[in-house]
């Protein structure tokens, strides 16, 4: 059952907080993995799920920096993680399912924008292999853990910037045309919100839901590649309070993934803590979520080609 790409009215708002999100209610006894989870946003999502009585494991590909920001912080295990090395995904979905826990949320958070043009050991554009298809590969991975689960929801971080650029099929990995960072970060959050509506789809049968989230405009480490004259251009060409705090940019996220206004729902991109709206290609506003980032024919093309690419299928 294909959920209605349209706001909800869930009564919250862009400044609204993860912890506001969450209210009183508990986690207690669910387990949550959130890639990234150990600065900005993804950090204020670990922060508030352990609070709320979760265990969060918190795979890092700089263990020793995680465990100096991670310290104190209860119910939370950190692991090693690259999203950049297969083997690596590989090795950590295979630690994780030797421990035979259920995998309740699955938080796909960790990123990069705007990087120069680098690539993988397969030389695939390093900004699609680890936003998208290294959280492709980690799904995969876990599916038999989400299962276990028997009500699962995954949350793959997307963001505004997919307006930037659908996928180019023909030269996803910037081959043959000229390198843009910018257009290549577009292209890797179309295709995380590609991957969340076709994921949904395989995984509602298994009571799986799938999720793409826009955080908002957060100046954390994943500003890192840009200048300080491209931070202020962005900054000046928007209107209002731009930027949000990571405890309000963490907040849709955690809707996502715990909130039971979701119940029964999945496969939309969502932002400022309700469903978005969709909107035509050339809509003048960054809000919403365009055409090229919605489309079921899309999602299924790119799922195939991630197969081919990252060499895995669902697992049964």
């Amino acid at each position: 059952m294909t959920t209605k790409q349209a706001p909800i009215h869930s009564g919250f708002g862009e400044r609204t907080t993860a912890r506001e999100v969450l209210g009183n209610r508990r986690l207690d006894g669910t387990i949550a993995v959130v890639t990234g989870g150990y600065a900005g946003v993804g950090l204020e999502t670990t922060r508030v799920l352990s609070a709320a009585g979760a265990t969060v494991i918190v795979p890092a590909r700089t263990p020793d920096k995680a465990r100096a920001v991670l310290a104190g912080m209860a119910r939370v295990e950190l692991e090693r993680l690259d999203l950049f090395a297969p083997a690596s995904i590989d090795a950590f979905a295979e630690r994780f399912l030797a421990s035979g826990r259920p995998l309740h949320m699955l938080v796909n958070n960790a990123g990069i924008m705007a990087t120069p043009l680098v690539r993988d050991a397969r030389g695939f554009e390093s900004q699609l292999a680890t936003n998208h298809l290294g959280h492709f590969q980690l799904t995969a991975r876990l599916w038999p853990a989400l299962r276990k689960a028997n009500g699962a929801r995954v949350v793959c971080l997307s963001s505004r910037g997919h307006r930037r650029a659908a996928i180019d099929f023909e030269d996803p990995h910037f081959e043959r045309r000229p390198y843009d960072k910018w257009i290549a970060y577009g292209q890797s959050k179309t295709a995380t919100a590609l991957f969340a509506l076709g994921l949904d789809v395989r995984g509602e049968p298994h009571h799986i839901r799938a999720f793409s989230v826009h955080p908002g405009a957060i100046l954390t480490e994943l500003v890192r590649s840009l200048s300080g004259e491209e931070l202020r251009a962005i900054g000046s060409a928007s209107t209002g309070d731009f930027y949000k705090t990571p405890e309000q940019g963490a907040a849709t996220s955690v809707w996502c993934a715990t909130s039971p206004q979701l119940d029964g729902m999945g496969g939309v991109y969502c932002e400022d803590v309700d469903i978005a709206e969709a909107v035509p290609a050339d809509f003048p506003e960054p809000r919403g979520v365009r055409p090229w980032a919605r489309d079921p024919k899309l999602a299924e093309r790119l799922w195939t080609k991630s197969e081919e690419w990252a060499g895995v299928k669902l697992t049964p």
